[in-house]
């Protein structure tokens, strides 16, 4: 008896800086015929009625309208991550197709990363590596000094899954725990991690020494700190996001640290990604930046590539969708 076809899945590219994982490779092409964007579009007559998913492996292939309207048999979009800002879910769902993403496999990874940033960033550990590897360094000074963890408040804006989390590793740091939300934690949940709800945003602004951001990017939080909120906070605080870069209006937040209306920012966000190698945030020794790596582990990586692969063979079956996402 002749073997099924397997289902055609549209990827951006495979290896290289963007691409699937190469060890993701062999998982993949057990269940799927992969199709290059390349691929796709030195053959569009042929593939473009096969084509029946795309594969969105942090943001590529860009869906548009003119992709939507080569691909007659889509019925599913798999992205990575939990963010799905880059999609638009209304004209998907206008052309019948279903979106998934992976947002619970990302939560601890993304938290730890929070935790990691505010460490870094209170105990100064990346000036502190460059002055202790220097040529020039011919001794280290006493009264280079960082700011105290255990004790300070920190304000979570965002009290998801992921803020979630880290007020629970925040506990662990003995801190203070202050959170905004749109809705309020259920009264066993603020205990058990010590967090004190704040229905104004301004009022956790004022009172926070580490200010973090957790929320998902929508109309209602884009540039949610910008000038305003900037200036409410502590000039000793340090803000510190692991959302969307969009989260902060970047042209507010560097006249804010050039001018010291607070003291330092961690940022594992930009707007754009990488920003631009004269922005003026990567010449200020009071940021810190990393390369939006809040779920770069090798496990975390190879669960959501097995959920998006879930998601796919289930839209395809004609069965819900884990972890859809509706317009």
């Amino acid at each position: 008896m002749e073997s099924q076809e397997l289902p055609y899945v549209l990827v951006d590219c495979i290896g290289g800086r963007l691409g699937v994982y190469e060890d993701h490779l062999g998982f993949l092409k057990k269940r799927f015929h992969l199709i290059t964007m390349k691929e796709y579009l030195e053959n569009k007559t042929f593939l473009s009625k096969k084509i029946r998913a795309i594969y969105v492996w942090y943001h590529k292939p860009a869906i548009t309208e003119e992709l939507l309207q080569s691909l007659p048999n889509l019925k599913v979009v798999a992205s990575a991550g939990v963010g799905i800002d880059h999609l638009d879910l209304k004209l998907l769902s206008s052309y019948g197709v279903k979106v998934s993403n992976t947002p619970f496999i990302v939560t601890t990874d993304t938290a730890d990363m929070g935790m990691a940033l505010l460490l870094a960033s209170s105990r100064r550990l990346v000036e502190g590596h460059e002055m202790a590897v220097s040529p020039d360094t011919e001794y280290f000074p006493v009264d280079w000094l960082g700011a105290e963890v255990s004790g300070a408040t920190l304000g979570i804006l965002g009290m998801g899954k992921i803020g979630y989390k880290v007020a629970e590793r925040a506990k662990a740091f003995e801190m203070k725990i202050l959170y905004h939300n749109r809705n309020q934690r259920k009264k066993e949940e603020e205990s058990a991690v010590g967090a004190v709800y704040c229905k104004k945003i301004d009022d956790l602004l004022r009172q926070s020494d580490f200010v973090l951001l957790a929320v998902n990017l929508t109309p209602q939080t884009h540039k949610l700190i910008g000038k305003r909120e900037l200036e409410l906070m502590k000039p000793t605080a340090t803000l510190i996001n692991i959302s969307r870069g969009l989260i902060v209006d970047q042209d507010a937040l560097v006249e804010a640290l050039q001018n010291k209306v607070i003291k330092a920012a961690a940022l594992d966000v930009t707007y754009p990604e990488p920003l631009p190698r004269d922005h003026p945030l990567l010449k200020l020794k009071n940021v810190i930046i990393t390369p939006h790596i809040g779920s770069a582990t090798k496990k975390t990586r190879w669960v959501m590539m097995e959920e998006m692969a879930e998601s796919i063979e289930a839209g395809l079956a004609g069965l819900p969708v884990p972890r859809e996402v509706l317009p």
